[in-house]
């Protein structure tokens, strides 16, 4: 999936794409690096995306980036929480890339 998601942004030639495998792994590149949008999955090892979304916007320096939740869990409870805690789009699988790259566009002023 996450190879899906890196193929179909990379349509948008103005994107540098950088993969993370885990929440943690996402955390040690936003301190190394400047990312204009994060995109995770609820669902991942070692620190989920939730704890994630949770961490960025604690964060003084990354808490306005956007963030885009794509995952398998489609409960409303889930979505709510996700945006609760300051997640700009929340996109259940299975997806289409069309769908990714709009939210990404719209949430960047593409």
């Amino acid at each position: 999936m996450r190879q899906l998601i890196v193929f179909a942004l990379r349509r948008l030639q103005t994107l540098k794409v950088t993969e993370a495998d885990d929440g943690v792994d996402a955390l040690r590149k936003l301190q190394a690096t400047k990312f204009d949008i994060l995109i995770t999955d609820i669902n991942m090892p070692i620190m989920d995306g939730l704890k994630l979304v949770s961490l960025v916007r604690k964060d003084a320096i990354h808490k306005d980036i956007p963030i885009v939740i794509i995952t398998t869990e489609g409960a409303q409870e889930d979505r709510q929480r996700a945006m609760a805690l300051g997640a700009n789009a929340y996109i259940t699988k299975p997806i289409q890339a069309p769908q990714v790259i709009n939210t990404v566009k719209e949430l960047l002023h593409l």
